[in-house]
């Protein structure tokens, strides 16, 4: 962290000082995390930027400074505004205003500690910092996640017919593969994972191919985030994409749980993914469940139960806010901790990349501290897990 960001402040009677100490300071590996965006926001675009849940404006009668996340906004980012910690909402936001998002970049980027980013560019990609930016902004080494769902939608939009879509969709994914680190599926913001994750192929994935093209090219529904019509939502070819992903063995990023409702929470538990992670062609390729809550005690069971599946508790640490501590001692039951990894999925504002890296290093120290104080963990033990957890397992599994 940024010399003179106390990330500890607090929990001085809770932390042994050399766990403090390392936990403070070591710097991390964010596997999950998107740009900010370029241009300057209004308050209401701000207060929705924060709103995970609701893609619709804030209602009159609230604000969302008035929650966890907007609490922890307030207390960790108006010190470096000049404001006092706690600062009301009016303030921060007078003086958040007073600066380009440039200059809200390289603010709150470097203080995270972050060493290196990994980087899915599907979201907005032309409104939000480029993951050259985000090096340059941090000081910190980038690399690039490549979204499933993006790709097969600008294969389909260019392929000469849907007898050609896998071939050509595998020559892209081949393609691709010297320039990224790993894959990501949002299949349950597109489909949900209740549904048949058999290999298809064949004429079966032809007629899928055709039945989406058709339906696309005549509907006058929103454009997708690969700028063309053709929204992938068909549970067939997602499941082909997968597969065709996974023959390559470079880690494969699952969105679970945790997101806005245009997914049905209940279909991304990742107990649904049982039929795909029991299939021969998955076994040799790392699985790594994004964000999880509130299904972070199922992924750490699936974590135990599968050698090549690994989970991480991102996105959710920022907006449970003060209660990030117990999410994370839940996540530490089951699973091994070589299985576990950081991430913040951060993305639009550039508080929520350092609230991220906070609310981990508080949550790891008090449950931590809270295991090495009763002497059922040693300090040594605690140290080193928190290094695996906060860098060492992704160096590992990306081969960073």
């Amino acid at each position: 962290m940024s010399a003179g960001m106390d990330v500890l402040a607090g929990l001085e009677d809770r932390v042994p000082r050399g766990l403090a100490e390392a936990v403070s300071a070591m710097p991390l590996v964010d596997h999950h995390v998107h740009g900010s965006l370029t241009k300057p926001l209004t308050r209401a675009e701000f207060e929705e930027a924060i709103n995970e849940g609701s893609p619709e404006p804030i209602p009159d009668f609230m604000t969302q400074f008035d929650s966890q996340l907007g609490f922890a906004i307030r207390r960790w980012c108006a010190p470096l505004l000049g404001l006092p910690p706690h600062a009301g909402a009016g303030e921060y936001w007078e003086a958040r205003s007073a600066l380009a998002p440039t200059e809200l970049n390289r603010l709150f980027l470097a203080p995270a500690g972050v060493a290196h980013w990994i980087v899915d560019t599907g979201l907005s990609a032309s409104s939000v910092t480029t993951p050259e930016t985000m090096a340059r902004d941090s000081g910190a080494t980038v690399s690039e996640i490549l979204r499933l769902e993006l790709l097969a939608e600008k294969v389909a939009a260019r392929t000469a017919s849907p007898a050609d879509f896998a071939e050509d969709f595998r020559a892209a994914l081949a393609a691709a593969v010297p320039g990224v680190v790993g894959f990501k599926t949002i299949a349950a913001y597109r489909c949900g994972f209740d549904v048949d994750w058999s290999t298809p192929g064949g004429r079966s994935l032809e007629r899928a191919v055709a039945r989406w093209t058709a339906r696309s090219s005549t509907a006058a529904s929103r454009t997708a985030a690969s700028g063309t019509a053709l929204r992938l939502q068909d549970p067939e070819i997602i499941s082909f994409i997968v597969h065709a992903a996974a023959e390559s063995r470079l880690p494969l990023q699952i969105h679970v749980g945790y997101g806005d409702r245009d997914l049905d929470l209940h279909r991304s538990n990742p107990m649904l993914l049982l039929p795909l992670l029991r299939q021969a062609g998955i076994r040799d390729t790392p699985v790594m469940l994004l964000h999880c809550y509130p299904y972070h005690r199922e992924s750490g069971y699936l974590a135990q139960a599968f050698s090549n599946v690994h989970f991480d508790v991102g996105l959710g640490l920022n907006h449970v806010g003060s209660r990030s501590a117990d999410v994370v001692g839940e996540a530490l039951e089951l699973a091994p901790f070589a299985k576990q990894l950081y991430s913040s999925d951060a993305y639009a504002v550039p508080e929520l990349h350092l609230l991220g890296a906070i609310h981990w290093r508080r949550s790891m120290a008090q449950v931590l501290g809270d295991w090495v104080r009763r002497s059922e963990w040693s300090e040594a033990d605690a140290i080193r897990v928190a290094g695996m957890i906060g860098s060492g397992n992704a160096r590992r599994i990306y081969r960073l």
